[in-house]
């Protein structure tokens, strides 16, 4: 019974050891690399042979090449932990020579608050029932459009 303490101690111990790997995601740049790249004289070419083509380029300029990379951790229940966010921003001028070089990181994010809000959507606000039946009657089976007879009784049929 005096073993059981220690036991439960040595396993809760190992449970610590054990410890989720780091994940690199994206294309995180080399601080070495970078500062070869020398603006007024670098080129797109330097860049691309130095550190890769870009995560992304600019929505609305094509002379800005973002590089995003983002470290995680799994945490408690197998949800990501970010635990490094690094951007890099390199601007070229219209003849694709390097003109300045950014570094952002998690502390120059923003939060973004989300909209709980529904998209209207066109169209009736009837139900599925109404929908579904709506078009009950509306159709005709029989005969071409337009070619209905009807006898001097007005029972409908044939003459």
């Amino acid at each position: 019974m005096r073993l059981l303490p220690v036991v439960f101690l040595l396993g809760l111990s190992a449970c610590s050891a054990i410890d989720a790997p780091h994940q690199l995601r994206g294309n995180r740049v080399d601080a070495d690399l970078i500062k070869e790249l020398v603006p007024g004289t670098s080129t797109r070419a330097d860049a691309t042979s130095l550190l890769g083509s870009p995560s992304a380029r600019g929505s609305f300029d094509d002379n800005t090449w973002i590089y995003i990379s983002e470290t995680t951790r799994t945490r408690v229940g197998r949800l990501p932990g970010i635990t490094a966010q690094e951007v890099t921003m390199l601007t070229f001028d219209q003849a694709g020579v390097l003109r300045d070089v950014k570094h952002l990181n998690q502390d120059d994010g923003r939060d973004v608050s989300v909209v709980s809000r529904a998209t209207p959507s066109p169209g009736s606000e009837a139900s599925f029932m109404q929908q579904l039946l709506g078009n009950v009657g509306k159709f005709s089976t029989g005969g071409t459009p337009g070619s209905t007879r009807t006898t001097p009784g007005g029972s409908g049929g044939g003459l």
